[in-house]
């Protein structure tokens, strides 16, 4: 009884581990008999989805039945849950179930509990735009997985250049794979620079030129971003991210904490070291310059969630941002 349940917002990642398990238990002769992919809107799609998982094989191969975007794991009735009780347990071995979601499985309910008992369950996350490490350990990873050999200024200019966009890295990787077939060193930074669409504008750097109060760079950067359509709530989330980073180290100067470990893991950098370069840049910042941010961040997120528009919600309120940093 072979069950999974993958969730997350990289969807492209999720996307390659289910065509991966889809090529894995199905035979390719018999697929239009024992796959099913079921969308969880469907007024009777969740019941639909067990009733076919109880469905004996047809011919060769297994049977897969993919449930797509479920809310099985943020509400359930006690009707579905009855349901639930009583086909996970008594699944065939040739019947494989799929739970796809974008949304984190709410762990206090009894239908999360009972699927988490008998699934196999994957976390497809994307990166926080803000961890940078993480995603240059990403980069490093997926790139000798491609055999893909590149300098090590390479592959910053490559993290920096996708963020935590793994479609965007696959297809840049893929890119660079075929270039360097007949070559027998490592790419550098400048051929990656020629070859890969390099994103200049990112939210990271919205983040320093407004650490910086430079207002008229702070409202270019919203405009290009806004038009390489990157999502308003996206760009605020980094900025949370990037703001609270500089905020707890900032505290551990002024608190003169001599664990670097503690200030590291607090401000979720994976890298200890990094600190010296941080507190370098935060030297002329005060905690109460940074702590303001907190509550127009917050307003702003909240003001795009209740549907205001993007651009002149996000230039004014980066406006305010950048006046808290004004040097006078």
């Amino acid at each position: 009884m072979p069950i999974y349940l993958y969730w997350g917002d990289d969807d492209y990642e999720m996307a390659q581990s289910v065509t991966a398990l889809r090529e894995k238990v199905l035979d390719s002769q018999w697929i239009q008999f024992n796959y099913d992919k079921i969308p969880a809107h469907q007024s009777d799609g969740i019941i639909n989805a067990l009733n076919q998982s109880m469905t004996p094989v047809f011919g060769m191969g297994d049977r897969l039945v993919w449930l797509d975007e479920t809310n099985l794991c943020q509400q359930c009735s006690e009707d579905l849950l009855k349901e639930l009780q009583r086909t996970l347990p008594n699944l065939p071995d040739s019947s494989h179930l799929l739970l796809t979601t974008s949304k984190k499985p709410d762990g206090r309910l009894k239908s999360t509990k009972l699927i988490e008992k008998y699934a196999k369950v994957q976390e497809f996350s994307l990166i926080s735009p803000w961890k940078t490490e993480e995603i240059l350990q990403k980069v490093k990873q997926l790139a000798q997985t491609m055999e893909v050999k590149l300098t090590p200024n390479a592959l910053q200019l490559l993290a920096d250049s996708v963020g935590n966009n793994t479609r965007s890295l696959c297809q840049e990787l893929e890119k660079l794979r075929l270039f360097s077939q007949d070559k027998n060193h490592p790419l550098d930074a400048k051929v990656v620079a020629t070859l890969v669409n390099v994103n200049t504008q990112t939210s990271l750097q919205l983040a320093t030129v407004i650490r910086n109060g430079d207002k008229g760079k702070a409202l270019e950067l919203v405009a290009d971003l806004l038009n390489r359509n990157e999502a308003a709530l996206r760009i605020v989330a980094t900025l949370v991210g990037q703001f609270r980073t500089w905020t707890v180290v900032k505290l551990g100067m002024e608190t003169k904490e001599q664990d670097e470990r503690a200030i590291a893991s607090l401000a979720e950098i994976s890298n200890p070291k990094r600190l010296f370069f941080l507190r370098k840049e935060l030297q002329s910042l005060s905690v109460a310059q940074l702590l303001a941010t907190v509550p127009l961040l917050l307003d702003l997120e909240y003001a795009l969630k209740r549907g205001a528009e993007p651009m002149v919600t996000l230039q004014t309120k980066v406006i305010e941002l950048c006046q808290l940093f004004e040097r006078g």
